[in-house]
């Protein structure tokens, strides 16, 4: 195992997505910093009583907004919103501070939206590292960059876009969520622990081989949706692989019946899911006995309980997807594919240029 892995990650990860995974803690410390700097010289001129705040993003560079989205739910006075599309909500005004995130610069859904956001009088902060989205704070001084280091996958720039956005709001006292510095010692300690090759016999590995042929579902509490919706990505873009998620209680109101298992006939495919279970230390009681009766009631036998470590809802989740991260690379390898290969989305997107809009 050990030699295998060493050897597949020397031939297949040509764009060193194992050397980024290794550096996460690193781009946060680093991200944190350069906000400090970036805001200095404007930030009074950000610091209203916003109604809310308006993610605009898409894809890697959606995913840190979607994290605040949720932790606002638990810690900030004011609504977050992410928006994933061409289009403004029709409920959006100029009160909504608004925060466009493309690492490139240069995605159209997000360029879209801004540019309609600047249209109506909004005040944007851009984090890019580049493209046409930074140079429309060239265009109006309502818009603002923060801007980030260039030349990675966009969803393997998650620890640089998450602490620019954490960071920028935090001095806007808008969110009160912080990365401690005990949070982040335990954080680089799983990066670390989870290292597949480093660790080819380590519980992540291990996990990965478990998952090679059979169809993937992980299931957690509402809490955790972003974490979850974040491993369904990068499996699907690191792995190539499809994987369906279950958000507790919702699920067992709907979902629940085409497991089967307990009178119900359920789904043919059912026996054959993998199944991952992600909780947290402060999960809602009834839903951890929810969880239970799932495990106890499902009908395959392939089923793995993982607990996010850590004392906030943030640290619980960063936890979750740093073993999320590698446990997508480890499949990747294991199939024989770059983690970093995204040919359908590059055809995609090289078709939609050859289109006028």
């Amino acid at each position: 195992m050990k030699e295998d892995l060493e050897i597949l990650a020397t031939s297949l990860d040509k764009e060193n997505m194992i050397g980024f995974t290794r550096k996460f803690i690193e781009d946060i410390r680093i991200g944190q910093d350069s906000v400090r700097e970036d805001l200095l010289p404007w930030l009074s001129e950000l610091k209203h009583d916003w109604d809310g705040v308006l993610f605009l993003g898409m894809g890697g560079s959606a995913a840190a907004g979607d994290f605040l989205c949720t932790l606002a739910e638990w810690d900030c006075g004011i609504p977050m919103f992410s928006c994933k599309g061409y289009d403004l909500p029709s409920w959006w005004n100029n009160r909504w501070l608004v925060i466009s995130t493309s690492y490139s610069g240069n995605t159209e859904e997000t360029l879209s939206a801004t540019k309609q956001a600047l249209e109506r009088g909004a005040t944007i902060i851009i984090i890019s590292s580049g493209g046409e989205l930074a140079g429309l704070c060239e265009l109006s001084q309502t818009v603002f960059l923060i801007s980030c280091p260039s030349g990675q996958p966009p969803r393997s720039a998650f620890g640089h876009i998450l602490s620019r956005q954490l960071a920028l709001l935090s001095n806007l006292n808008i969110l009160n969520s912080v990365l401690d510095e005990e949070e982040m010692k335990r954080l680089s300690l799983a990066i670390e622990n989870s290292d597949i090759v480093k660790y080819p016999h380590g519980d992540v590995a291990s996990l990965a081989l478990n998952l090679i042929n059979n169809p993937i579902a992980i299931i957690g509490p509402r809490e955790l949706e972003p974490a979850l919706t974040r491993f369904k990505n990068q499996i699907n873009e690191n792995a190539a692989r499809f994987v369906r998620i279950g958000i507790l209680p919702e699920m067992n109101h709907n979902e629940i019946v085409a497991w089967g298992g307990v009178g119900d006939e359920g789904d043919i495919d059912a026996e054959k899911q993998a199944v991952i279970l992600l909780s947290w230390e402060k999960l809602h009681p009834r839903v951890y006995q929810r969880m239970d009766w799932f495990v106890s009631n499902c009908p395959t036998e392939n089923a793995w309980r993982i607990h996010g470590e850590g004392d906030s809802l943030l640290g619980a989740m960063l936890h979750l997807c740093i073993l999320m991260d590698w446990l997508s690379i480890a499949l990747a390898l294991l199939h024989g594919k770059d983690p970093s290969s995204i040919s359908s989305i590059i055809s995609l997107k090289e078709y939609l240029s050859q289109i006028d809009q």
